[in-house]
């Protein structure tokens, strides 16, 4: 990060402990310590689970001094009990992903109160203290996506869009982003907006609805491949509706998560892009700002030297990372996380 901090002293104590470069305009208001408490927000998905092996390998190299990991399911209630039993387990930082981002918010000011700082990954609660929130620019996705689908389908046709749980700021800030740059830039495509709560049957489902209603949708995005790919490409292949990229009949496909199984469906020419959403570097500055919050450092708006920016927002910051468009023109990018994953036999 390009840094201004009040102590120089102070960075370089927490880079020799996190082993990550700079400390964007940290001051240091003391050093401390303490076991961190980590909810897991699902196992459904392939990019909640590759971000769980990130985690997990964090906490075995030594990053924080974990609390036995928890995984809440997509529950508010486990969500909720979970941060509970890390409070009275002694925790002292709280990191959680809540994807029900407005029902966490007494949760959030129980932890406040006991001054049990909280770093939120990929959702920003609607409200509540916290201490950073680690997420890209969800609003950037849905653009992306729109002007892709746009510029490839050259502002005409009929879209489908696998819209997330709009209880969720990801599901919000993608579809609105999605709608008003569609409404803004193409208003020759036409938008079937189906909502689906982050469930692959329930998009299948509509999807299929859909494909009955209106044979010549050419386009499709897909707020979250980890949960929407393999489900979508079955019933595009059972309908026979799986072709290549330049073969009459295609749907241009566009993603987000950047999965391994959504860069080799690009390089099979079975989807045509996705953004790629960072599991590595949400783990990474998840345990990065937990033990900066342990550390006592504090944090101000500015750019980072990871190529992020921190903002500021209601109750606390949130560190922006890069989420780049995958097509077929970088899909072997060797800096892509899925491209740095091990393959499993």
């Amino acid at each position: 990060m390009r840094v201004r901090t009040t102590s120089a002293a102070a960075c370089a104590v927490l880079l020799a402990v996190t082993a990550l470069a700079g400390c964007n305009r940290a001051s240091d208001s003391g050093s401390g310590g303490g076991k961190v408490g980590i909810d897991l927000p699902r196992s459904d998905s392939d990019f909640w689970n590759s971000y769980q092996q990130y985690i997990e390998k964090g906490v075995k190299d030594g990053e924080v001094d974990a609390l036995s990991l928890t995984n809440s399911q997509n529950d508010i209630g486990k969500l909720v009990a979970n941060v509970q039993t890390f409070t009275d387990q002694g925790a002292k930082a709280v990191v959680m992903a809540p994807q029900d981002t407005g029902a966490i918010a007494e949760s959030l000011q129980n932890l406040s109160e006991k001054k049990i700082p909280v770093v939120s990954v990929d959702t920003r609660p609607d409200k509540g203290e916290v201490y950073m929130v680690v997420r890209a620019d969800n609003r950037a996705y849905g653009e992306k996506a729109c002007t892709y689908l746009g510029e490839q389908l050259k502002g005409k046709g009929k879209v489908v869009e696998f819209q997330g749980d709009l209880s969720s700021i990801n599901g919000r800030d993608r579809s609105e982003a999605f709608k008003s740059c569609m409404d803004k830039n193409f208003p020759g495509i036409k938008v079937f907006e189906l909502a689906t709560d982050w469930k692959g049957d329930v998009a299948s489902a509509k999807l299929q609805s859909t494909l009955a209603a209106h044979p010549d949708i050419n386009g499709i995005y897909m707020q979250a491949g980890g949960v929407f790919l393999q489900p979508t490409l079955a019933l595009l292949e059972q309908k026979k509706r799986l072709v290549a990229p330049g073969t009459p009949g295609h749907i241009t496909i566009i993603s987000n998560d950047g999965i391994p199984e959504e860069l080799d469906a690009i390089k099979a020419g079975k989807i045509d892009a996705t953004v790629s959403q960072p599991a590595d570097l949400y783990a990474k500055y998840a345990l990065f700002y937990a033990k900066a919050a342990l550390d006592g450092k504090t944090f101000k708006e500015g750019a980072t030297d990871h190529d992020s920016t921190i903002i500021k927002i209601q109750g606390g910051f949130e560190d922006q990372l890069p989420a780049p468009l995958v097509t077929k023109e970088n899909v072997d990018d060797p800096k892509l996380w899925a491209n740095q994953l091990e393959k499993k036999n």
